[in-house]
């Protein structure tokens, strides 16, 4: 049944209370960008390293580009070439879309650095994030 406030309902504060699953993912090779394979099969990481190949990935996929993530995975930090932003605003936007990118995802409770450095054409991005499991650390 719906209160006369339809943001807080039963069942949404039910749903949130669930715990999450243990975090999977394929393990991956980050200098090669490559998963990582054992007699033909995926290696697959839980955990902490599971949420930091995540990270990696989502980083490093540009968001609205691709059709087979929906809207909320990926980093929008393309956006910033071309544009005549003066370099303090291009670092300020290239650390909200760090955060917004990595905020998506539950096992994420937040994002505690988030270093960006441009040279050149290359954006390098360090970050440390606070998960479920622990402090990760990754460098794109």
């Amino acid at each position: 049944m719906k209160g006369i406030f339809p943001i807080v309902q039963p069942e949404a504060e039910a749903a949130a209370a669930r715990p999450l699953p243990l975090c999977r993912e394929a393990a991956w090779d980050f200098d090669s960008g490559t998963p990582v394979f054992s007699g033909g099969k995926p290696l697959t990481v839980a955990g902490a390293e599971a949420v930091k190949v995540w990270i990696w990935k989502a980083l490093m996929t540009a968001r609205f580009r691709h059709d087979v993530y929906t809207w909320d995975y990926g980093c929008e930090a393309e956006h910033l070439i071309g544009q005549a932003f003066t370099p303090a605003v291009k670092h300020s936007e290239a650390v909200r879309y760090v955060r917004e990118a990595l905020l998506v995802n539950p096992y994420i409770q937040a994002v505690t650095q988030a270093d960006v450095t441009f040279s050149g054409d290359d954006l390098t991005i360090a970050c440390k994030a606070e998960t479920i499991y622990g402090e990760v650390s990754v460098r794109v």
